[in-house]
């Protein structure tokens, strides 16, 4: 049961061989899996609707997708066609829910993505055996 609860502070990237999502299966439950309360539907709710907003989809794509898997602003405002303060505040909007890490490096903060958040999302809608 201890390495259930240290499993989740372990860099995913050093333990490729691990099976992160069994852990966060074992902890968090498919929703399809089993009828949720009111409290859990609601929490869940919030998560989709940050992700209900499609340049909040592209900012996790293009963050995902780059060689550090890590993004500041300005590297985010020219492919999404977006202003600097719209960009900003989506991440925001996305780190408030749990969904980013930030950095702050000199005037300017990196995002990374928060990796068991992700896939807790992604399991959430597993459909059961």
């Amino acid at each position: 049961m201890r390495i259930n609860i240290l499993a989740k502070y372990i860099d995913k990237c050093q333990y490729k061989s691990m099976n992160f999502s069994q852990q966060i299966s074992a902890c968090c439950p498919s929703l399809l899996s089993r009828f949720i309360n009111a409290d859990e539907a609601a929490q869940t709710a919030a998560i989709f609707r940050v992700l209900g907003e499609p340049a909040r989809l592209q900012l996790l794509s293009l963050i995902a997708a780059q060689p550090t898997g890590e993004a500041c602003v300005c590297q985010l405002t020219e492919p999404l066609g977006l202003s600097q303060p719209t960009v900003s505040h989506h991440l925001k909007v996305m780190y408030e829910a749990g969904l980013l890490q930030k950095e702050r490096r000199g005037t300017w903060i990196y995002y990374r993505l928060v990796p068991e958040r992700i896939e807790a999302l992604r399991n959430a809608l597993v459909l059961p055996n």
